[in-house]
């Protein structure tokens, strides 16, 4: 048993970071659904898909629910998951961050959650060059 991944993000955001970093791991170990909020949507229907996506991929194991900014439309459906589902969200999703979740598949959600957030956190660099 593993965990299941819900992305929940603006547009087309969360499809492309799984699609890559599916692509660049050769495989995807986890249980994963995108749900791809758009501006104009109606954020009670999104949140309704959002519960029907949880409910396909959580095995016991528990759900991690990320999504992109920290107060947007996609981050208040994850956070009003959590108030009903046994759920773990984190805000700022990023490729280095998938790609941990996809390395550390095996792990227990807290130990996903830890692997996740220093994944995305180390990923970040400012790059300035040296002369």
């Amino acid at each position: 048993m593993t965990i299941g991944v819900l992305i929940v993000t603006h547009d087309k955001i969360g499809n492309a970071l799984l699609e890559t970093a599916t692509r660049m791991m050769g495989v995807c170990p986890v249980a994963i659904e995108v749900l791809s909020v758009q501006l104009d949507c109606v954020p009670e229907e999104m949140l309704a898909k959002a519960r029907r996506l949880i409910t396909e991929i959580d095995d016991g194991d528990g759900v991690l629910v990320l999504t992109d900014i920290y107060g947007s439309t996609p981050a208040n459906i994850a956070f009003k998951l959590q108030l009903e589902k046994p759920v773990t969200v984190i805000t700022g999703v990023n490729l280095p961050m998938l790609v941990r979740i996809l390395n550390y598949s095996s792990l227990s959600l807290d130990g996903i959650v830890e692997k996740a957030v220093s994944g995305g956190r180390e990923g970040v660099f400012a790059c300035t060059p040296t002369m």
